[in-house]
């Protein structure tokens, strides 16, 4: 689904991404690794639009979207979220499901005034459809709890919801597990191999949590100094000793396992 061709992305000399090339296959639950610094969130931020590459490609589908507004990968199912969730804190937690649909008949004056009535038709037809988005992530008790209020685990669980909203067909998430408490975590976990396998969604995770990785990717891409240092299942990525000699220095290689 996604193909990255020797992509650059420099800050003056400093080089985030440096000559980063990989693919990412439809359908799967793609991890992304690194020590603080690789680049992971660099690269998550050129693929998704947010910034613009030095050099290289990015295609999605065969498609080339090198340098694509976010807004215009949005319309194409294209879907990032960030490591701080970025809720709407003063609206309710339905409120900022039901917002997300894009060209929604109530945002043109015209409409407001003359079509009320399919207004209100279209508002009770995303109202049921958050409401099952809700039941899917099991936090219908939330519904209309302020989205400011929640706890850092379902603000991730409501990012998620909103991915849902639009049916978005490759989802970029950015330390998922930051600040959530293990619980929540599994519930996380559970929601993403449930909208992996029932409904077809490809994630791409970057996770420093690797009992996470381990329970939800296949395969894992390991980054370091802005270049991809190795692939493939999480467990031969935790036994390869280039992956360690990055994660905890040279001379530290008899260690257990990746984040030891």
């Amino acid at each position: 689904m996604i193909r990255v061709h020797d992509l650059h992305r420099h800050f003056g000399g400093f080089r985030a991404v440096d000559g980063a090339s990989l693919h990412i296959r439809k359908g799967s639950i793609t991890g992304l690794i690194g020590p603080n610094g690789a680049g992971k969130s660099t690269l998550f931020n050129v693929i998704a639009g947010v910034l613009s590459p030095t050099s290289g490609r990015v295609e999605m589908d065969g498609e080339d979207v090198t340098g694509l507004a976010p807004h215009q990968l949005f319309h194409k199912g294209l879907l990032r979220t960030f490591q701080m969730a970025h809720e709407f804190a003063s609206m309710t937690v339905r409120e900022n499901l039901m917002m997300v649909p894009p060209r929604q008949s109530g945002e043109t004056l015209v409409n407001a005034w003359l079509k009320r009535g399919a207004i209100r038709a279209e508002e009770a037809a995303l109202r049921r459809r958050a409401d099952e988005v809700l039941d899917f992530l099991t936090i219908s008790h939330v519904a209309d709890e302020k989205a400011g209020n929640l706890s850092g685990g379902q603000k991730k669980l409501l990012e998620l919801g909103r991915c849902m909203m639009v049916d978005a067909k490759i989802v970029f998430l950015d330390e998922v597990g930051a600040g959530v408490n293990r619980t929540l975590l599994g519930t996380i976990a559970d929601a993403i191999i449930r909208l992996n396998r029932e409904r077809g969604y490809t994630f791409c995770v970057i996770e420093h949590d690797m009992d996470f990785i381990g329970k939800l990717c296949d395969p894992v891409i390991v980054m370091a100094e802005g270049k991809v240092l190795a692939e493939g299942p999480a467990a031969h990525i935790m036994e390869n000793e280039a992956v360690i000699e990055a994660y905890l220095g040279r001379g530290l290689k008899n260690k257990d396992k990746v984040g030891a």
